[in-house]
């Protein structure tokens, strides 16, 4: 499992894989945007038309306590963007993963599994489907997990496995449904889940590095390439025949 991490580094940053990178890193970056974009007009809408409200409902006499609550909520926006961005950087990399998984798949397969069949590039409407389910589900694990941060750190422990697991998944599922149906996909991941998790691990570790994160879609989908080469063991059906030399 260590030997298919260092292979999957090495190879997100070799020529041929470069310009997915960018192109990776350009549609992260526009995500996370538009998200913290959103997040911070939704949390500002609420600190002004909130504060609004609740004067009504309240009376005059509660405007300067209104006011200063108000602007508590407006710097809390501020940093919840920034913290914001941190935790839905796993669903970004998740919807990012969906679109290249066929462009890093085959440079992995290419390069280290010449003699094997490559496998069926994914439809779009299969691919990113996966991609939108593990983010908003990613999401609302987060969701869940967020007022145990208050405890000691529990809930960064929580995000931690809770991003494995999530990630871990879909990349795994990405990778088999290259050479299988997506039921079949799914069952081998359910059949082999304490190494796909153990596998998830490494991919959670790398999308809580900050800047780094941006290429956990490379990172990931190599990785669980060589995963889930190494969990179908030799299959025959796979190898393509060898060309016939012409008779001199």
């Amino acid at each position: 499992m260590l030997d298919a991490a260092v292979k999957a580094l090495s190879q997100i940053l070799s020529p041929p894989m470069r310009t997915i990178l960018w192109r990776s890193i350009g549609m992260a970056l526009v995500l996370i945007t538009v998200l913290a974009i959103g997040l911070q007009r939704a949390l500002s809408w609420f600190a002004e038309y909130g504060e609004v409200w609740a004067e009504a409902m309240l009376g005059p006499g509660f405007h300067t306590s209104l006011n200063i609550l108000s602007w508590i909520i407006s710097i809390a926006a501020g940093l919840g963007v920034v913290l914001g961005g941190i935790f839905l950087m796993p669903a970004v990399t998740s919807l990012v993963a969906s679109v290249f998984v066929d462009d890093v798949a085959e440079h992995v397969e290419r390069e280290h599994y010449p003699v094997e069949r490559p496998g069926d590039a994914l439809p779009l409407g299969v691919a990113i489907p996966e991609g939108i389910k593990t983010a908003l589900l990613t999401i609302l694990v987060y969701l869940i997990a967020l007022p145990f941060v208050l405890f000691a750190g529990a809930g960064f422990l929580i995000f931690f496995i809770a991003t494995a697991w999530l990630l871990g998944r879909e990349y795994f599922e990405l990778a088999a449904m290259r050479f299988r149906p997506p039921a079949e996909a799914k069952a081998m991941r359910k059949d082999n889940a304490a190494t796909v998790f153990t596998a998830g691990l490494f991919i959670a570790a790398f999308v809580s590095i900050p800047i780094v994160n941006l290429a956990t879609p490379l990172f990931g989908m190599a990785f669980m390439v060589h995963m889930h080469k190494r969990l179908s063991g030799p299959r025959p059906e796979l190898i393509e025949p060898a060309r016939k030399m012409p008779v001199a």
